[in-house]
């Protein structure tokens, strides 16, 4: 029931969600680049006491941070726009639906219990949208990088992963 819900009343935010997805797309590889720019800062700088290349490179960790969160916001706002659109028409629909009810089938369901699913259940599902848009769209992004990140400067200590991925998974 979800799903079409979703699939259907999300069809018209098509465009807003591929934002999205790039806005947190971008905002992870930002966030993900900055771990690499620090430890070059200490590897390079602090430990040669090159105060030149401390400043460069945290001008640009300074940059990929801003980089990041204004990534960050854009995808939270697109996805803001694309769950508050979805709650305006599934709100907009049910209420004609239950309009068109007749006095029978109102006292049958009850007012109150239409008045909390035209409200409250629809809130719960543009929360739901919203949290999908912000959270579950960069956590696989965040997870597949960090990987890729880990492997990149250590395969041998990465070998922790296959057993730490699976036992967190089965976790959450």
């Amino acid at each position: 029931m979800l799903k079409r819900l979703a699939t259907n009343y999300l069809r018209p935010y098509k465009r807003l969600i591929v934002f999205v997805l790039l806005f947190q797309l971008i905002a992870t590889i930002a966030n993900l680049t900055l771990p690499s720019l620090n430890a070059a800062i200490i590897d390079n700088g602090v430990a040669k006491n090159d105060n030149g290349y401390i400043w460069r490179h945290g001008g640009i960790m300074l940059a990929v941070s801003l980089v990041q969160v204004v990534f960050s916001i854009l995808a939270v706002y697109y996805g803001s726009r694309a769950s508050m659109g979805l709650g305006r028409d599934v709100r907009h629909d049910l209420f004609h639906q239950v309009t068109g009810f007749s006095s029978r089938e109102v006292n049958e369901l009850g007012a109150p219990s239409l008045i909390t699913r035209i409200t409250n259940d629809v809130t719960q599902v543009q929360t739901l949208v919203q949290m999908t848009c912000t959270m579950f769209i960069a956590a696989p992004i965040m997870a597949v990088g960090g990987i890729i990140m880990a492997l990149r400067e250590n395969v041998g200590l990465s070998a922790i992963l296959i057993f730490s991925i699976p036992a967190l998974a089965a976790a959450v």
